[in-house]
């Protein structure tokens, strides 16, 4: 089984269905996180027994039957299973409901394994939650595997299982796929329900997700959970086809705009970000597009990070008291890590008029930022990561000020995403001198997802990706 632990989720599925045992792939997928999760700590949640007994349960016809996969530990939530996002606070709260997005990949045969680590209420950009302790990345120890989605991004790198889920609020997504060498698209929003407990997270900055090896599963796995459900607050623009028949399709000669160094004065210029968007830049141009220097002039406005910031802090204050209800007892900020306690204090100082006026500012920026794709521009090419890739304990717990300064410094380019609703897409184009991986993002307009598989498959094809 280890050929085929090696093929990418669609390839897992053909082999199932030209013959081989679902039973021994997720047995074989069980034995390879048992070897090398310890090293990394990935997975916080075992279900293997219980997925073991799902297998026979399988329709035969079920388009990704006994293929494996992991959940993070943040939204995916299972009924009847563990869930903590990240927190200890979270300790003893079972789920009544399966998520959307779960239901929806165990109908298609999925198997579940286990959840995967993730910070405490997914509030940075690094996966070294108190509760669970740090996930390490598979191609240095010492180093992040980068957040909310570390866990995920960590145990697809090691080979675990080829997809995990993923979430996306400020660049979730984005970040570990970079940092750990993967596929990773942030949809746009509304693009899947939140459903059924939840109409939107962070005021409609978040979205759901997952961390692949290939374009082609990212394609088909969003295939899977894309479409409104009743009671959604919005919906995504309509995709003309299944994203699964984009890969491989002409993307047409493109203009891309590109930015190596953030517009935005205060995030320090990085020569391995330099390089990653050159090479990415020079694949494009090979590939017959138009490339050249452009971005929006709203991506430099420094009064973004505040007012993106006051909306995280009020999301997350409102989620420490849905807390305190699900278990019975008020969450004590001393019970939070300092970064969060400090979140939630600030936000209680806000008032629902403050809270308002951060939104309608956003609104504001969201319209100067789209503008630039209405003129004349297909895509924008960016860093997937503000920084180079960064160390564990890099973000200190005991100095806020710097933990918040380089937090800003690493969603630079990815947190405005967030905020427009717009589509991106990391992708694996570039290494370190010391073999780290560094993403490049590719950002179209509103519903353009079916833009970004045609043009990451196509850049997969010209220069496959070696994760």
């Amino acid at each position: 089984m280890d050929d085929i632990l090696r093929l990418d989720a669609i390839g897992q599925a053909e082999a199932v269905r030209e013959g081989a045992d679902p039973r021994e792939l997720v047995e074989a997928a069980i034995a390879r996180i048992e070897a090398r999760n310890p090293a990394l700590n990935a997975v916080i949640y075992e279900r293997f027994e219980r997925a073991l007994e799902e297998i026979d349960r399988i329709p035969k016809e079920a388009p990704f039957r006994g293929v494996p996969i992991l959940l993070k530990d943040l939204g995916w939530q299972q009924a009847g299973e563990p869930y903590s996002a990240g927190s200890r606070t979270m300790d003893g709260v079972r789920i009544d409901a399966d998520a959307h997005g779960v239901v929806k990949l165990r109908e298609a045969g999925f198997v579940v394994l286990g959840r995967t680590n993730t910070p405490e209420f997914g509030s940075t950009i690094t996966t070294e939650p108190r509760a669970f302790g740090p996930t390490r990345n598979p191609y240095d120890p010492g180093f992040s595997a980068g957040g909310s989605s570390g866990g995920s991004a960590a145990a697809v790198a090691a080979g675990m299982v080829a997809i995990g889920t993923a979430s996306d609020g400020g660049g979730s997504i984005r970040i570990p796929a970079s940092l750990c060498g993967l596929v990773g698209l942030k949809p746009t929003r509304g693009r899947s329900s939140f459903g059924p407990t939840l109409g939107e997270g962070w005021n409609g900055f978040s979205c759901n997700g997952f961390v692949t090896r290939t374009v082609r599963d990212t394609a088909a796995a969003l295939d899977l959970i894309s479409g409104y459900q009743p009671g959604d607050p919005y919906d995504a623009p309509a995709l003309g086809r299944p994203l699964a028949e984009e890969v491989g399709a002409d993307p047409g000669r493109l203009r891309i705009g590109y930015a190596d160094v953030h517009p935005r004065g205060d995030v320090p210029a990085e020569p391995e970000l330099t390089e990653a968007v050159a090479g990415a830049a020079r694949i494009l141009e090979g590939l017959g597009h138009d490339v050249e220097p452009g971005h929006p002039a709203a991506l430099g406005d420094p009064d973004f990070p505040p007012h993106f910031g006051a909306i995280v802090a009020n999301n997350l204050a409102a989620e420490i008291e849905n807390v305190g209800v699900l278990r019975g007892k008020p969450v004590d900020l001393e019970e939070l890590e300092p970064r969060n306690a400090a979140m939630v204090s600030v936000a209680r100082g806000h008032s629902a008029a403050d809270h308002i006026l951060a939104t309608q500012w956003i609104d504001r920026f969201r319209r100067r930022m789209t503008s630039w794709w209405s003129g004349g521009f297909d895509l924008l090419l960016v860093p997937s990561v503000g920084v180079a890739p960064f160390p564990l304990g890099w973000i200190p717990e005991d100095d806020l000020s710097i933990g918040f300064g380089r937090t800003a410094h690493v969603v630079s380019f990815t947190a405005p995403i967030n905020a427009t609703g717009q589509p991106s897409i990391s992708l694996p184009l570039h290494r370190t001198a010391t073999g780290l991986p560094v993403g490049v993002q590719l950002v179209a307009a509103i519903g353009r997802e079916d833009l970004l598989i045609r043009i990451a498959a196509q850049i997969e094809a010209a220069h496959p990706f070696d994760s």
